[in-house]
């Protein structure tokens, strides 16, 4: 099992497909975008899927989300999916996307095994969309919404991102949208992740914030207080149940020490935190010859490396160079 040195047990595998993306979400990226990484450092899919069933078949993963960039825009998606569904024991597998293109993949991802989908919606306003964005997609990220209902990938949750002078005003709206379609909604606290490194804690919009916000306009009461495990959202029933909202306050209201989250990299690093400041190469191990018993050895060995916390309260926290189209969510 992956076990790090405080005792906590990796089991959700975050795996980046590619660091592109097709937006330029101004918390991500800057608008005219990044150096994506050369096509020969990635992992194939091939080399994806040995990897990922390594992890399943002889390291405890339970659960598998494909993240990127923007994981729709890898071709052999598909049949990545359809390759992890087969493993066995079968993990759950999961997606998150901006949404566009998912109107046409929903059903097919539905068909490979995929089980969920977490989508990415910062804004119901077709002008902040393009102001947060640099594209004017908004249609069709709400298209890709109801696709994914209706390919049965329930439920459809949306990750909110709120920014002091941008979108904060749209809390309420955003929720009553989720509420009107059946949606989970997850307001994610902004993140030093940015590839400008221009993240600034004033500039964040807190979780204390944000239910602030929602309590002017719904009644909130914590669900299963005290029961939040390794789940990285607070949840709180909305109007007494049984819809919910999640606030995931990974600055201010940190989950590291039941953390069971490992990530892997498009290029075939492990990553133990968003964070990290160090990587784990097992791309070159595996391009080397090494065998799953070998990958498993040095897998083991890097989460055991893994730190109590991300430590952004430090006065010496440095962000990652990485930024989070480069890592996966």
């Amino acid at each position: 099992m992956l076990v790090d040195s405080f005792g906590r047990v990796a089991t959700d595998l975050r795996v980046s497909l590619t660091d592109r993306c097709n937006l330029r979400c101004a918390y991500c990226m800057p608008p005219e975008g990044l150096d994506w990484l050369p096509k020969p450092e990635l992992l194939t899919a091939d080399e994806i899927v040995r990897l990922v069933a390594i992890g399943v078949e002889r390291l405890g993963v339970t659960e598998v989300r494909y993240t990127g960039g923007e994981p729709l825009l890898r071709r052999e998606l598909v049949e990545i999916v359809a390759a992890t569904a087969r493993l066995s024991p079968r993990p759950q597998v999961s997606l998150t996307t901006n949404g566009i293109g998912l109107a046409r993949l929903a059903a097919p991802l539905a068909e490979a095994g995929l089980d969920r989908v977490n989508v990415s919606l910062d804004t119901l306003d077709r002008d902040v969309f393009v102001r947060l964005a640099h594209r004017d997609r908004l249609p069709d990220v709400l298209d890709g919404l109801a696709a994914a209902v209706r390919a049965g990938l329930t439920p459809v949750k949306i990750n909110s991102v709120l920014m002091r002078g941008v979108n904060e005003h749209e809390a309420v709206p955003l929720l009553r949208f989720s509420l009107e379609h059946g949606y989970e909604l997850r307001f994610i606290e902004q993140m030093p992740l940015d590839a400008q490194h221009g993240w600034r804690r004033e500039d964040m919009i807190t979780a204390d914030e944000i239910l602030g916000l929602l309590n002017g306009s719904f009644d909130l009461v914590e669900d299963e207080p005290g029961r939040r495990g390794s789940a990285p959202a607070e949840l709180f029933l909305v109007d007494g149940g049984p819809a919910r909202v999640g606030v995931i306050g990974s600055v201010t209201r940190p989950f590291c020490g039941a953390c069971d989250r490992v990530r892997l990299t498009a290029d075939g690093q492990i990553r133990n935190c968003l964070f990290a400041t160090e990587e784990s190469d097992l791309r070159a191990a595996l391009r080397s010859g090494a065998s799953d018993d070998d990958l498993a050895a040095r897998w083991i060995a890097a989460v055991g490396g893994k730190k109590p916390g991300h430590g952004i309260d430090d006065p010496s926290f440095l962000q990652p160079s990485r930024p989070m189209s480069a890592i996966g969510g």
